[in-house]
């Protein structure tokens, strides 16, 4: 019985694996460099197989998928610097308000408005850039300019009304 890590264990073989104790080797090579040399060095092989399969005429077509996997080990990964639940609480109150620019502007004739969706999908994601990655006019490194899709405004409205009041 081979001892390998769990997510090659776990692996299902399809009908296409016309060799699955050769595919669990591989894997087992794989991981070993992993463990050894690191995770740049396994790519450097996987790239370097990859482009001489392409050169021995294998089709290897180019997929900007993945396999939808945290590309920075939890290890690795910096704790947030912020408050989460406050910052929670914050972002609800400008989906909030958002969405209540959003209604009245679609009260009147005219094109204002918004999509109230664009930015409540954001939402997190703009928070965290606002509260930790994008600098401001005073940073010593100067500041970040951002261009906000006009859809997902309202929200970005919403956040600069709760820090003015």
């Amino acid at each position: 019985m081979s001892t390998l890590p769990p997510h090659v264990s776990q692996q299902v073989h399809t009908a296409a694996d016309t060799d699955p104790q050769e595919t669990i080797e591989w894997r087992e090579a794989l991981d070993a460099v992993i463990a050894r040399e690191g995770p740049e060095r396994a790519q450097f092989l996987v790239e370097t197989l990859i482009d001489e399969t392409r050169r021995a005429g294998g089709f290897i077509p180019f997929s900007a998928n993945t396999s939808y996997v945290n590309t920075i080990p939890v290890a690795r990964e910096e704790h947030c610097p912020g408050n989460l639940e406050y910052e929670e609480r914050l972002r609800s109150w400008m989906r909030w308000n958002a969405m209540a620019m959003v209604v009245r502007a679609n009260r009147h004739d005219g094109d204002l408005g918004g999509h109230i969706s664009s930015f409540a999908s954001l939402a997190n994601m703009l928070g965290i850039g606002f509260n930790h990655f994008w600098k401001g006019p005073d940073h010593p490194q100067g500041q970040d300019l951002l261009f906000i899709q006009g859809h997902s405004s309202p929200g970005i409205y919403a956040r600069a009304f709760l820090k003015a009041a």
